[in-house]
């Protein structure tokens, strides 16, 4: 069976449509299970959601009533609502939900490397996206109780697909479509910038500046802001005509070396730049775009780019992780690990557990070190080329042990950002943000300099 809750709720068994309730309460509590399927939702919470916060006295009755009905219609269809302790939960498998299809998609658009292939996943999650979470059931409150971060993935996925679709060159397709969103929503920044830069590829030039003044109002008027970093950097270079607007998609805060798309280096430190891999530590579940980290090529040259490893070093791994993908990416799972511990390490001096695990990566580093003389006379310790596929983990791990011995453990800063955290080093005292322009969310620099 198939259940659609982005728009109208509505349901389908081979292709036509079924009426479960006339009821919205009804319908209310299925998608509410039907959000989080194969896991317990406790009666007290589907309460508290239907009624919200205000439920008569008779709600457990009427619960254990709507459930009786939607059991009673969903059975001839194969769907199944059980019953567990103090809660209800539809039963896993044999069913689609838009919701779980729409989120899965984004995702592997974000991770696809091809543009061509990335358009296809967007577009094919984008049409499913008939309208808010439940239009026709759920009040605006509800939506956001149920499933707050669905529209922030839905526009991501709208500016994914617009800088994807400039890549390939369809800047006209692109204003199409921006047009009328821009005007609906003139403080996202991000689909601004976009747009303008499909408009400056057109040779509109005019236009695209007269957006940026109708936004940097609105910015103003509604938020007390000033344009963020990248919508300046844009109007600035099609005030000078300048070619790089032909690399939209590129956020501000990463560089490419060798292909592969990296962040600035702000921490001040390799063991820091390793933690930042994601633009928005702390948001609970990161945003499309946010992490770099993708894959092991893009781990061993990030290696190599922050001086861990030499460039031979880094062919060398990049050759072995092409004839032996399963045991990179098992690496790859192993080196997140770690980069999980240690910004908990960094972040909490207090979490022994979290220093633990680190130091028992940096033993095992430290077995594997080698003393040689580099390019510029010194001698330094590196990871012994004999460690395969594993150099990059002993590698980031040996720069953490140094970090963790330095003096300036005590100088190190989180971003306070709530959309950031990353990591950087302060012996002054006095700085308050990460670095202009790297905050990975539209506004963050304006919070961050407030903070």
């Amino acid at each position: 069976m198939e259940f659609r809750l982005l728009g109208p709720f509505e349901a389908y068994h081979d292709s036509q449509p079924v009426r479960l309730s006339n009821r919205r309460q009804e319908r209310c509590l299925l998608a509410v299970l039907l959000l989080d399927p194969g896991r317990l939702v406790r009666t007290d919470r589907l309460i508290d959601l239907l009624w919200n916060g205000q439920p008569p006295a008779s709600a457990r009755g009427a619960v254990h009533t709507y459930v009786g009905r939607l059991r009673a219609a969903l059975t001839p269809y194969g769907v199944t609502i059980g019953s567990r302790r103090d809660g209800y939960l539809v039963e896993a498998g044999g069913h689609r939900i838009d919701v779980d299809e729409f989120s899965l998609l984004s995702y592997r658009a974000d991770d696809a490397t091809e543009p061509a292939e990335r358009l296809r996943l967007l577009d094919r999650a984008l049409a499913l996206w008939r309208g808010p979470l439940l239009a026709d059931t759920a009040d605006e409150e509800l939506r956001e109780r149920l499933h707050g971060p669905l529209e922030e993935l839905r526009f991501t996925g709208v500016e994914l697909r617009a800088e994807t679709r400039l890549a390939l060159g369809q800047h006209a397709r692109v204003t199409a479509e921006l047009t009328p969103l821009v005007a609906r929503h003139p403080t996202r920044e991000q689909l601004v910038a976009t747009l303008m830069t499909a408009l400056y590829q057109a040779d509109r030039q005019a236009e695209a500046l007269n957006i940026y003044e109708t936004t940097r109002q609105a910015l103003a008027e509604n938020l007390g802001v000033d344009p963020g970093t990248r919508l300046r950097e844009v109007h600035r270079r099609i005030l000078r005509a300048d070619h790089r607007l032909d690399r939209p998609g590129r956020r501000l805060y990463e560089v490419r070396v060798r292909g592969e798309t990296l962040p600035w280096s702000v921490g001040g430190h390799p063991a820091l730049d390793f933690c930042n891999t994601f633009a928005g530590w702390r948001h609970p579940a990161p945003l499309p775009g946010a992490e770099w980290l993708r894959g092991y090529r893009t781990l061993a040259v990030w290696t190599g780019h922050v001086g861990l490893v030499d460039d031979v070093a880094v062919s060398r791994l990049i050759e072995l992780a092409r004839r032996d993908p399963r045991e990179a990416a098992a690496v790859l799972d192993e080196v997140r690990a770690l980069r999980t511990r240690l910004y908990a390490c960094l972040t909490d001096p207090a979490d022994h557990r979290a220093f633990d695990a680190v130091a028992r990566h940096a033993e095992a580093a430290a077995q594997v070190q080698v003393f040689r003389r580099g390019v510029d006379g010194r001698g330094r310790w590196w990871p012994d080329l004999r460690a395969g596929l594993r150099l990059p983990v002993h590698a980031v791990a040996w720069s953490a042990a140094e970090l963790l011995v330095d003096p300036r453990r005590h100088t190190i800063r989180a971003c306070p950002d709530p959309a950031c955290g990353w990591l950087f080093l302060d012996g002054s005292g006095m700085r308050r943000w990460c670095s202009v322009g790297t905050c990975g969310r539209s506004g963050a620099e304006a919070r961050c300099r407030i903070a």
